[in-house]
């Protein structure tokens, strides 16, 4: 049974990789950098690879083409050793690109991370992307059925609904 330390430790984690999802979906570029020590690396397989300052600058150019999109965090497992950590991040990451012709890409994948844990605070030491399944479609036009109809679009940036009706992220993130 973990020790009430070693909770707080894993809590810290997901939290983490939680605010990643988040950083990258609302575009907040900064946050997404003051989540890995300066010294971290970020691999995404042939995609990226290279230091978090490298990858937060490839970062607007791989989401330009994109309209949303939603990454969610399932399976977390951590394992902690003093200050290091590792985790096992299973995750669902969903890509829609503008209209006309607009495709959904969604990816099933895991983070394999290694964490330092710096100055009391745990960041990403390296990050590396495993896929295990992906699917792409023509996105349908959900817009005239009447779905979701009175809800407020979510967004990229800080015009996302989250930042005028949760005030506590104003100060949670860069925005």
């Amino acid at each position: 049974m973990p020790d009430s330390g070693d909770l707080r430790d894993k809590q810290a984690l997901y939290e983490l990789v939680c605010t990643y999802c988040r950083a990258v979906d609302r575009r907040d570029y900064l946050l997404v950098r003051s989540l890995y020590h300066d010294d971290a690396i970020d691999d995404h397989g042939s995609m990226f690879y290279g230091t978090a300052d490298e990858y937060v600058a490839w970062l607007p150019g791989v989401l330009a083409g994109m309209e949303s999109t939603v990454h969610s965090v399932a399976n977390a497992l951590f394992v902690i050793e003093a200050d290091q950590a590792q985790g096992e991040i299973y995750a669902t990451a969903y890509h829609r690109t503008y209209q006309p012709g607009a495709r959904e890409l969604v990816i099933g994948g895991r983070y394999l991370d290694r964490y330092a844990k710096r100055a009391g605070q745990w960041k990403f030491l390296h990050r590396s992307l495993v896929l295990d399944w992906a699917k792409s479609a023509s996105a349908d036009d959900l817009s005239d059925a009447g779905f979701g109809v009175g809800a407020p679009a979510g967004c990229a940036g800080t015009q996302d609904p989250s930042y005028q009706v949760l005030s506590f992220f104003k100060r949670f993130g860069s925005a």
